[in-house]
């Protein structure tokens, strides 16, 4: 099997209709045209789930997930103009920049930016970042 890409992921929240406004009016995240309670970035889908519906206990999901913005420096600065608080300080791995925050669920997401040169293929289609 070789996995070409991800398709979609599945963030838990307690209301899909408050969690679906903060990704689009914070984020700027399109809803999708065609399956309600999604949204969608140039890559993946975000698909909104409520585990109480399903009598499955709420649990956020910390580990995060990253979103690969241009600078993320500017990228922090609007949305901390929005009100979001971030979880630390922007970090230097090395190759990348990256900086933590939460949804209204408690949701971690990353802002992200990748420097270095990639020794792996990206997603097919999808630009590679500048290098700098």
């Amino acid at each position: 099997m070789r996995v070409e890409c991800v398709d979609f992921i599945s963030i838990p929240t307690r209301d899909t209709a408050r969690a679906i406004a903060w990704y689009r009016d914070v984020l700027g995240l399109p809803e999708s045209r065609v399956t309600d309670g999604e949204l969608e970035t140039p890559n993946v889908t975000l698909s909104f789930w409520e585990p109480e519906r399903d009598e499955e206990p709420f649990v956020a999901n910390e580990a995060g997930f990253g979103l690969r913005v241009e600078d993320v420096a500017a990228a922090r600065a609007e949305l901390e103009a929005k009100g979001v608080e971030f979880i630390a300080e922007t970090w230097d791995s090395g190759v990348c920049h990256f900086a933590a925050f939460r949804d209204p669920d408690g949701n971690t997401l990353i802002l992200h930016r990748r420097y270095a040169p990639r020794t792996t293929p990206g997603c097919a289609g999808l630009r590679e970042p500048r290098r700098t």
